[in-house]
């Protein structure tokens, strides 16, 4: 158990407070964490357990930065539920100046879970407990938040991850958080992101639990049996749904409708069809049934670990700073201008409501400069991702025209024999089309490379280099990238210190990148 060396010498006394149970004998990894990984992140629970978690990482260089996801999908069918939408996702805990990150866990809570934190006595773990804990309602999963963080925080707070000065708790995920995990996050890239599964590669039924006799058999199945997502979670689209914490809303085109209903449950259940496994499924259920609260037997539960915004007055400065350059940064010298001539005039306007209407029209200028910016860095990162891809164009097409030369200068020199006429002939010509397309391929990486560095200058593109460096990191499937994009921006670097065209060096320079 990853525990740090504190929970592992603690007496057991230490374990018994906020009503909570005895401690028993220390849970066996199968119970809690079937199928571990080397990164899981665990935390302690009564009755020597554990729940187990994974980071969410999320690219954001400051406090005030947050990534633009599209959640949804575009369907006639659902689209009062599900029509895409942008949101947007941030991280609570810092990993490094280019990442945050939150924690979602790994898998759906347990019965055996519930149980250790909430009964009297401490269950004696069992496989039938590690079914997930469903027929539970939303009221019991706050409750449960509430008192696994009381007793966190008397126990093993220090475990806790800490943002600045304030430690994390746990809650029940928003939908942005729990569908930007649930698609892969930033391991996938965006075009895996906007399918409708995350990426399978051995096929559904090794993935996740939905009804019938090919998968759940219409039974509720133990938590950690079938393969993660990317992002190591597991049963995030089957099994059992999962409550999430703010209410209901209906989707009006691109936008939440203003009315907020009862619990929003995302994910799917062993009773949905295999034909409606998807990450953009979500239902309304309501919080009471009758008399009594709404319980499901399809419903479960899962948390993440957050921190708060505003941690000390420090972080109350800083964010305060950022927001005030939102939108008047030198990047949009024309329009900064008028956002603090804006701010000089009303100064001086004695007036109230054209004071007020002055501040409005500042507020949506800084506003339209703020998404003008965002979607410039979206720009600028797709030209240095169409870069690198053309990099490793150059290196293969490079290498094909020479092998093809090499070819034909082995078998068709001046010496050659009479019978290898016709055939080099179809080797001349062969090699002639390869370095037209050679060519025309350094044609376009030049063009490419030369309107970004036109389009955005360097400080902005060298602004968002780190960026994608980090987007490679933590997405497997396209890291290979990262050499060509070091050549592609080496490259842009020395074009602008040159202002010289150089096809042939950058050609050479992709063909030997390792």
């Amino acid at each position: 158990m990853k525990f740090n060396s504190l929970l592992t010498a603690a007496p057991l006394v230490l374990l018994v407070s906020l009503s909570a149970p005895l401690a028993a004998t220390t849970w066996e990894e199968r119970f809690y964490n079937p199928a571990p990984l080397d990164d899981d992140i665990i935390l302690p629970m009564p009755c020597d357990g554990a729940m187990v978690f994974r980071k969410i990482p999320v690219i954001q260089h400051a406090l005030l930065d947050d990534q633009r996801i599209t959640l949804g999908q575009d369907s006639s069918e659902w689209g009062y539920l599900e029509q895409s939408r942008a949101a947007y996702i941030s991280g609570s805990f810092p990993t490094s100046e280019q990442e945050r990150y939150y924690l979602l866990a790994k898998y759906e809570l347990s019965e055996l879970q519930y149980q250790a934190l909430l009964n009297k006595d401490c269950p004696a773990p069992s496989m039938k407990l590690r079914l997930p804990a469903v027929s539970y309602s939303w009221m019991d999963a706050i409750h449960f938040a509430d008192q696994y963080n009381l007793w966190l925080r008397e126990h093993h707070l220090d475990l806790l991850p800490k943002d600045d000065d304030e430690y994390g708790f746990v809650r029940l995920p928003l939908e942005e958080e729990w569908e930007y995990a649930a698609r892969g996050g930033a391991t996938v890239d965006s075009a895996a992101f906007r399918e409708s599964r995350y990426p399978m590669s051995t096929g559904l039924n090794d993935y996740e639990w939905y009804a019938g006799a090919q998968s759940s058999n219409n039974k509720l199945q133990l938590t950690g049996l079938l393969k993660p997502n990317p992002l190591g979670l597991h049963d995030m689209l089957g099994n059992a749904n999962e409550m999430m914490l703010e209410p209901f809303r209906l989707n009006k085109l691109n936008r939440l409708h203003g009315q907020a209903g009862g619990m929003i449950v995302r994910g799917g259940s062993f009773q949905t069809p295999q034909s409606q496994i998807r990450t953009a499924e979500r239902k309304e259920l309501p919080y009471y049934h009758n008399t009594a609260y709404h319980q499901a037997p399809t419903t479960g539960m899962r948390f993440v670990v957050v921190s708060p915004a505003l941690s000390s007055r420090d972080r109350v400065n800083q964010i305060a700073e950022e927001w005030q350059s939102l939108g008047s940064g030198t990047e949009q010298e024309g329009n900064a201008v008028v956002v603090q001539s804006l701010q000089e005039i009303s100064t001086h306007v004695v007036d109230d409501a054209l004071k007020n209407q002055l501040k409005e029209l500042e507020n949506q200028l800084r506003s339209s400069n703020e998404m003008q910016a965002e979607a410039r860095n979206q720009a600028i990162l797709a030209s240095l991702n169409l870069g690198a891809f053309l990099c490793t164009k150059l290196k293969d097409d490079g290498l094909l025209t020479q092998n093809q030369a090499r070819v034909h200068h082995l078998n068709c020199g001046s010496d050659m024999p009479e019978e290898n006429a016709t055939m080099c002939t179809q080797y001349a010509v062969r090699l002639q089309e390869q370095q037209q397309r050679l060519e025309g391929i350094k044609r376009y990486y030049a063009s490419s490379l030369v309107e970004s560095a036109s389009l955005y200058g360097h400080d902005l593109i060298n602004q968002q280099v780190p960026v994608m460096y980090q987007k490679l990191a933590m997405n497997k499937q396209i890291s290979a990238l990262t050499p060509y994009v070091k050549a592609y921006w080496g490259h842009q670097k020395n074009y602008f210190e040159t202002q010289q065209i150089n096809t042939d060096q950058w050609l050479e320079s992709c063909i030997h990148v390792n």
